[in-house]
């Protein structure tokens, strides 16, 4: 499940990538499909890294591998181990919902990021994400837990606020947001629900076919029903 628009970025060949906050390492997967890049995973979860090193095996077993280097590193977002102006392209995706200290970790995104660079960010938006807080109190300690919901306003502002330029938002992912709130209604952690199953099963099929009938339909619900908020910002060059 993407939910980067990499076409935003305008990526280069010799560019470098950071995905933080990877997990099983979607978008460092996709990233690595690009001609001649660099690209980073980092998280803090073992077995979410060692999910990305098999993605990344896998894509470049299949052919699909772009040519250019990958690794993996276990990171704290809020004390990174990169340096100064590391990367052209820094990802965050689905990650500050998690993190108390929620400053810190942009300052870090900031930090690592090259003048110039392009910086995306994506959280639940706050629309489905209150209503999955308002359906069960067990959803937001789930998958190691939430703790904030954003507006646009807040988390656009977190960046703009230290420098970076806002150069747009969408939202994604409208298929998902029944399939949480179905899921908050069962109990999150419920795993015999046959209508949650169901759901799931489709979804999956949506991710891996990618019907023209499901895909036209997220977009067309997006604008209201979109699950995540993904905006871009670019950070500007330093005299």
């Amino acid at each position: 499940m993407i939910t980067v628009d990499f076409k935003r970025l305008n990526i280069r060949p010799g560019e470098k990538i950071l995905d933080m906050g990877c997990g099983s390492g979607r978008h460092t997967g996709e990233a690595s499909r690009f001609k001649d890049i660099f690209v980073v995973g980092a998280d803090m979860n073992f077995n979410d890294l060692i999910e990305t090193r098999n993605r990344l095996n896998f894509i470049k077993n299949c052919g699909e591998h772009g040519g250019g280097k990958r690794g993996i590193s276990a990171a704290d977002i809020t004390a990174l181990p990169f340096k100064n102006n590391s990367f052209h392209h820094v990802i965050c995706a689905e990650v500050l919902e998690h993190i108390p200290d929620d400053g810190q970790a942009a300052l870090e995104l900031i930090r690592v990021l090259k003048p110039g660079g392009s910086l995306v960010i994506s959280v639940p938006r706050f629309f489905p994400e209150k209503i999955c807080w308002a359906l069960s109190k067990e959803y937001y300690n789930a998958n190691g837990g939430h703790v904030r919901i954003y507006k646009k306003k807040t988390i656009s502002s977190l960046f703009e606020n230290k420098g970076l330029i806002n150069r747009g938002s969408h939202f994604a992912h409208s298929l998902h947001s029944p399939y949480w709130w179905l899921k908050c209604l069962v109990g999150p952690n419920k795993k015999d629900s046959i209508p949650v199953n169901l759901y799931h099963r489709m979804l999956t099929w949506d991710i891996m076919e990618k019907p023209k009938f499901t895909r036209k339909l997220d977009r067309l619900l997006n604008p209201i029903l979109g699950k995540s908020l993904v905006l871009y910002f670019r950070k500007g060059n330093e005299n």
